[in-house]
């Protein structure tokens, strides 16, 4: 333990701010230098966009179990000053221990336990593919997510877990959209009749949004950060508001985007824009139950304590890979809590077992791979 969290520190006090290209690509240094220490291998360097990304393809090439994390973080440079690394009283804190840096080690700590028992073959068919922009929703790295899940029969996402430690086996969809409404100006004294009122318009057609969820099917259609206007008497000829939708199926992902797509605007003279759409699919159970029973029988051989699972509402890569058809379990890291906030922290106790686990987990996967992936696809069809 004295190692690992030798390794943690190294991660949490190189400061990853997701929109610092310069931080995040100082970060995949250590992270490259940590991961090869136990890997036994180099990574591959892959900057897109001036984010620094990293892969490492181990033995043969061949490409069967994927494990995904990030090293970029939430928390802007500086942080550390105020919120220093520390491990007091069986617990660790520091900006990104949780979210999700703790997960990197546990990867890095039981790989390196398999090829120290079994050699390097023993990690022939893994990848480990660490990005650098999933705070910011993955810009630069939803395609190289989704190109190593689609050769992979199995992701496991390293990712913090829920509360108690429970596997995340469902994460809702995203869909972000921007509407925009385009009225006609006028003086608001002295002729507002010849003026078509965009904010008008605008709580017109958030009505219409919020109205679009479906509180039994787990969607919600939230209206957020509106605007309108320029001066406060004249009648405002644009407006616009941002809409976030979360969703448990692809099915409600594509009612809600048609939805967005049919609005019609309900002023004469007003005209309805909507930009943006589908940010990331939704990790439906489906794609996790057959893995979540291999982790459950891997931990009863273990002696470790029962597995349990959730479903939640943010979104991770897991969402890309499991939207590609490949079996994906999520909340594989750390346990404990604060994710974004002041009081992030993970618990010492539990990281022993739950890197044994996935250890186990991925020479168990490695041994019998799982069936076809677009088997598993609750659609019966890779997603785009």
């Amino acid at each position: 333990m004295d190692a690992f969290l030798a390794d943690l520190r190294e991660l949490v006090e190189c400061e990853s701010p997701s929109s610092d290209h310069g931080a995040v690509a100082r970060s995949a240094d250590v992270v490259a230098r940590v991961g090869a220490a136990h890997l036994g291998a180099e990574p591959e360097r892959i900057v897109l966009d001036g984010v620094t990304h990293l892969r490492w393809v181990l033995g043969s090439g061949s490409r069967r179990v994927l494990l995904v994390g990030h090293h970029d973080t939430v928390w802007p440079l500086g942080t550390l000053a105020v919120r220093p690394f520390s491990v007091e009283d069986g617990v660790v804190r520091g900006p990104g221990c949780f979210d999700m840096l703790t997960g990197l080690v546990m990867a890095f700590h039981a790989l390196g336990s398999l090829a120290a028992d079994g050699g390097p073959e023993a990690l022939d068919g893994v990848t480990v593919l660490v990005t650098g922009d999933e705070e910011l929703g993955s810009p630069t790295s939803r395609g190289l997510i989704e190109d190593e899940a689609r050769l992979a029969s199995a992701a496991l996402v390293l990712e913090a877990s829920a509360d108690g430690g429970a596997l995340k086996t469902e994460r809702k969809g995203v869909s972000l959209y921007d509407v925009r409404l385009h009225g006609r100006a006028a003086h608001a004294g002295l002729e507002p009749e010849r003026g078509v009122n965009a904010t008008l318009e605008l709580a017109h057609q958030a009505l219409v949004v919020a109205a679009l969820g479906d509180p039994d099917l787990g969607t919600t259609v939230t209206p957020t950060a509106g605007r309108s206007g320029t001066t406060t008497n004249t009648v405002p000829a644009a407006a616009s508001f941002a809409v976030d939708a979360r969703v448990r199926t692809v099915a409600e992902q594509d009612r809600v985007d048609a939805a967005m797509r049919a609005l019609r605007p309900v002023l004469e003279g007003a005209r309805v824009e909507v930009l943006g759409g589908p940010n990331r699919p939704p990790l439906e159970r489906a794609m996790s139950t057959a893995l979540l029973e291999r982790a459950q029988g891997v931990a009863g051989r273990l002696g470790l304590p029962a597995l349990t699972s959730v479903a939640v509402g943010g979104a991770s890569d897991g969402n890309f890979t499991a939207g590609v058809g490949t079996p994906t379990l999520d909340g594989l890291g750390a346990v404990g809590g604060g994710a974004h906030a002041d009081h992030e922290h993970v618990l010492v106790a539990p990281i022993e077992g739950r890197t044994a686990l996935l250890a186990r987990l991925v020479a168990d996967l490695l041994a019998e791979p799982l069936r076809a992936t677009n088997d598993l696809h609750p659609t019966g069809a890779v997603r785009p």
